[in-house]
């Protein structure tokens, strides 16, 4: 393999033009594919406001992180943002359809670990010293079980698939 290593963070910038235009060329180098960098990226993000069937949420998980999957949450809308590598592309998604910053959140969700073992309340988008969340985890009680409601609303309990 030559010097040429890029490491991108979500398949967002790859869109619609800009740098990702000159990706594959970039990334031949380093895969020995033809351009073809579908591969690398993880599952696309859902919105949702209604529940997931199994199915979905199944590959979702199955094509990102094997065991969990991320998402964020619009606590006053009840409308989540699931899959992607990163929250914060949820986050995004959430906005550009009408979400307010203050009402969104990024928590794990893990399959098969049941009601208690199924959340995961940690998320870089979470630190938000001016409402109260010093910390990646969500540390408000009102707010974790909030997200709860809705979790266990639109994607499950921590039901195996």
């Amino acid at each position: 393999m030559s010097g040429i290593y890029l490491i991108f963070s979500g398949a967002r910038s790859f869109r619609g033009g800009g740098i990702g235009s000159a990706v594959p060329i970039l990334l031949r180098e380093v895969w020995g594919r033809s351009g073809d960098i579908s591969h690398i990226f993880m599952s696309d993000i859902k919105l949702i406001d209604a529940k997931i069937n199994r199915e979905e949420l199944k590959r979702l998980i199955d094509e990102g992180f094997k065991d969990m999957v991320k998402y964020t949450v619009d606590v006053k809308q009840r409308r989540i943002a699931i899959g992607g590598e990163l929250h914060a592309d949820g986050e995004q998604l959430l906005l550009e359809n009408g979400s307010e910053q203050k009402d969104i959140w990024g928590a794990n969700y893990y399959a098969g670990k049941g009601e208690f073992g199924c959340i995961e309340y940690t998320s870089l988008i979470n630190i938000r010293p001016s409402q109260g969340n010093n910390s990646m985890e969500i540390t408000r009680e009102d707010l974790r079980e909030k997200i709860q409601e809705i979790t266990f609303e639109l994607i499950g309990r921590g039901e195996n698939l």
